[in-house]
C-alpha cells in the first residue's frame, strides 16, 4: 500500500500518493478522472481499515480526500438565458467535491459538458481538501461487527476521519453559504459528504440501493397505491417490459423485462420505514414509487435524501379531506397553491416564501387526467378541481374546537387538507426539484362524510388504479420532454450553483 503525506492535508496522516491536477476539455474524460481518483481514495481507506483491524492497533492515522471539479471565469459574458442551470452566475472560481462518480456518471457528464460548452473553457480535476469519512468509504448497507473495533488500542475516530456536520448541512442549497475570503464559490448544491450521508440513509429507509432510483418519483401515503404499482410493474415485466428494463422491490430484488419474478434473492423479513419500488429504464428516466406513510416528518425526511440524486420531478399521489360540499368522494384535487402548517420546514424555508405551481408539471398532470379518464375541457370539472391544498401536522384536528381552523381554511380558499403535500412541494422548491400534487378525496369531515370500513374498501377498489395510472402517465409525459424544459427557472434564486 503506497502512501505519502498529502501536500494539502495534515502531514500527521498517511494518505494516497498525491495526484497532479489535470485540465479537461472533454466531459467524459473529466468524469473518468473523477472516478479514478475516488476509487483510489476509497480503496486506500478500505485497505487501511482492514490492516488496522487485523493488527489490532494503529501506529499511524489515515486520511483520503474526495476528488473535486473546479472551473474559473473572469467574464460577465451571458450564456443561453433560457437554461435554468449549466452556467456560472458571475466571475470567480467555483469548485464542487464529488462522491460516487460511478453512480452520478451520467449527471456529472451532462453538467460538466454544459460548463465547458457555455463558458468555452476547461475544467480542472484533482484532489480536494475535504477528507472522506471512513463510514462513507464502504458501500451502502455494509455491516461491520462492532466488537472488532473494540479490540483497537484507541478510538477508531483517532485513526480515521468521521462525518463532519460542518460539511453535511444544507447551507448551499438554502442560500446561506458565504465563502470566506479566498475561498471558492459552490459549483454544486450539495457537498460530497452531504450526498454520502443521504445515500446511506436512502438504503436504510427504503431497503433499496440508490443506484435503483429513477429520475421521476411518485410519493404516496397509502399501501394500496404500492400494491397497484407492483401489480402493474409485474405485468409489464411479464409482457417484455413495455419500455422498462426491470422492476426492483425492497431487498434489491430485481425482476428483469421478460421475467415473471426475480431470478434470485429474498424479500426482507420486515419492510423498512419508507419502502421504495423502482420501474427502471436504461436511461434512468423510469419511475420510482415510495410509500412515505403518514405525516410531514416522513415527507421531509425522504425528500431531503432523494434530492441529492437530482431527480427531474416528483409528484405526490395521496388521499385528502375534501373541504367543499360540492366535492364527491373520489374526486381529484390538482394543487396550484399550498397552505403550509406542517412546521417541519419552517427553519429552512420561511412561511412567507410562496410555493408556486409549475406549469410543466401542472400541464402534464391535467393531460394525464384527460387521457386516463376520457374527459376533457369543461367536462373535466365534474371530477377534478384545481385549488389550494392545506397541509397540517395534526391528524386529529377535527377533535379541536373547529371554529378557528375552519375559518382559516375558508380564508385561504383551500379545497383539500392533508399531511404531506405542501411539505413535498416546499422541499421540491427548496431543492430545485420540479414538484406537483394530485390528490383524491377520501372523506369530507366538515360535511359529516367519514370513511366507514365498507365504504373505504369500495372507494379504494374504484379509484386507486385510475389515480395511480394518472400519476404514472404524467411522469411519462414529462420524461418525454428535454430535461432543460422540465427544470423551471422559477426555482432559481439570485446566485445559483451551476450544477442542476
Amino acid at each position: 500500500m503506497s502512501t505519502l503525506s498529502h501536500s494539502l492535508g495534515d502531514p500527521s496522516y498517511e494518505s494516497p500518493q498525491a495526484a497532479p491536477r489535470k485540465h479537461y476539455d472533454d466531459a467524459a474524460e473529466a468524469v473518468a478522472e473523477l472516478k479514478r481518483l475516488y476509487a483510489r481514495s476509497v480503496a486506500f481507506l478500505s485497505d487501511s481499515f482492514n490492516a488496522v483491524l487485523e493488527a489490532g492497533s494503529a501506529g499511524n492515522r489515515f486520511r483520503a480526500y474526495y476528488p473535486e471539479v473546479e472551473i474559473a471565469t473572469a467574464t460577465h459574458a451571458r450564456v443561453d438565458s433560457r437554461l435554468a442551470f449549466g452556467h456560472l452566475p458571475r466571475p470567480g472560481r467555483y469548485t464542487a467535491t464529488v462522491t460516487r462518480p460511478d453512480l452520478f456518471e451520467r449527471y456529472l457528464t451532462e453538467q460538466i459538458a454544459l460548463l465547458i460548452r457555455n463558458h468555452g473553457q476547461s475544467v480542472t480535476i484533482g484532489d480536494s481538501t475535504t477528507p472522506i469519512p471512513l463510514h462513507f468509504a464502504f458501500p451502502e448497507g455494509s455491516y461491520f461487527d462492532g466488537s472488532l473495533a473494540e479490540r483497537l488500542d484507541r478510538p477508531l475516530r483517532d485513526v480515521f476521519d468521521v462525518p463532519d456536520l460542518e460539511a453535511t448541512d444544507d447551507r448551499i442549497v438554502n442560500g446561506n453559504f458565504e465563502p470566506r475570503p479566498g475561498e471558492p464559490m459552490s459549483l454544486a448544491p450539495f457537498t460530497a459528504q452531504r450526498v454520502d450521508y443521504s445515500l446511506h440513509r436512502l438504503s436504510h429507509y427504503t431497503a433499496t440501493q440508490p443506484a435503483h432510483f429513477q429520475n421521476y418519483v411518485l410519493f404516496t401515503n397509502y399501501q394500496f397505491y404500492v400494491d397497484e404499482f407492483c401489480m402493474l410493474a409485474r405485468e409489464m415485466m411479464a409482457r417484455g417490459g413495455m419500455g422498462y428494463s426491470g422492476f426492483v422491490e425492497p431487498g434489491n430484488l430485481e425482476t428483469p423485462a421478460g421475467a415473471q419474478e426475480p431470478p434470485e434473492g429474498l424479500s426482507p423479513l420486515r419492510l423498512p420505514q419508507m419502502p421504495a419500488y423502482h420501474l427502471k429504464r436504461e436511461d434512468g428516466h423510469g419511475i420510482t414509487m415510495v410509500n412515505i406513510g403518514v405525516g410531514p416528518s416522513n415527507a421531509k425526511t425522504i425528500t431531503d435524501h432523494i434530492a441529492v440524486l437530482r431527480p427531474h420531478a416528483w409528484i405526490m399521489l395521496g388521499h385528502c379531506a375534501g373541504l367543499r360540499n360540492s366535492q364527491e368522494l373520489g374526486d381529484y384535487v390538482l394543487a396550484h397553491a399550498y397552505v403550509r402548517e406542517d412546521h417541519v420546514l419552517d427553519a429552512d424555508l420561511p412561511l412567507w416564501v410562496p410555493i408556486p405551481a409549475l406549469a410543466e408539471v401542472q400541464v402534464a398532470l391535467e393531460k394525464a387526467v384527460e387521457e386516463v379518464t376520457g374527459l376533457s375541457g369543461y367536462e373535466l370539472k365534474k371530477i377534478m378541481r384545481t385549488g389550494t391544498v392545506a397541509t397540517i401536522d395534526n391528524r386529529n384536528w377535527e377533535l379541536r374546537d373547529q371554529k378557528e381552523p375552519v375559518e382559516r381554511l375558508s380564508q385561504s380558499r383551500a379545497i383539500a387538507l392533508d399531511m404531506e403535500s405542501a411539505t413535498i412541494a416546499a422541499n421540491g422548491f427548496r431543492f430545485r426539484v420540479p414538484y406537483g400534487t394530485l390528490l383524491c378525496v377520501s372523506d369530507k369531515p366538515l360535511h359529516g362524510e367519514l370513511k366507514l370500513p365498507g365504504m373505504a374498501t369500495a372507494f379504494y377498489k374504484r379509484q386507486v388504479s385510475q389515480h395511480l395510472r394518472i400519476g404514472m402517465r404524467a411522469l411519462e409525459l414529462m420524461s418525454e420532454m428535454p430535461s432543460e424544459r422540465v427544470h423551471s427557472r422559477k426555482l432559481r434564486s439570485f446566485f445559483e450553483t451551476a450544477f442542476q
